[in-house]
């Protein structure tokens, strides 16, 4: 057995008022995710859900994680290949099913990473960084950890 890791997070709501849950509509959906030294993250419920639009919702989250996840793994894996990533974005998106009785699932998520690079570019180095990005998905703790797909679209790489 490897070894093992612990995250403690501490998710409180400050959405009660002075009502409480005496009815649905009648409480915030408002929390706040605290980890030690680290800034508090004001979340809620989606809009959709009755939660507040301008905070993080646990659905943003999970789709971050994913993306956060398979960033953290690229680099590692692209720089101890060689490559020089001087930039490194992502436009990933998940897609959440809910049925008709309101219970829901994610049924999948793609994660679009965009690289800048120092040095040439072109489809041969394009080939070698989907090599790379597969070893990282493949590492990534967090996609192997769901039950839906994570799939990645890699962006064609550009040059500094």
């Amino acid at each position: 057995m490897g070894l093992l890791h612990s995250y403690d997070v501490d998710v409180i709501w400050t959405g009660a008022g002075t009502e409480g849950t005496t009815g649905y509509t009648a409480y915030s959906r408002d929390h706040e995710i605290r980890v030690a030294g680290k800034p508090v993250l004001a979340g809620s419920a989606d809009a959709a859900f009755r939660g507040d639009a301008g905070r993080h919702t646990p659905e943003d989250l999970l789709v971050a994680s994913l993306s956060q996840c398979h960033m953290l793994w690229f680099l590692h894996l692209a720089g101890a290949d060689g490559f020089v990533v001087v930039d490194y974005q992502d436009r990933a998106t998940g897609t959440m099913r809910v049925e008709a009785a309101g219970h829901g699932a994610f049924t999948d998520v793609v994660l679009r990473p965009r690289v800048l690079l120092r040095g040439d570019v072109g489809p041969e180095v394009d080939a070698r960084l989907a090599e790379v990005h597969e070893r990282a998905h493949e590492h990534c703790f967090i996609a192997r950890s769901v039950n839906f797909p994570v799939r990645i679209e890699p962006v064609p790489a550009t040059a500094e």
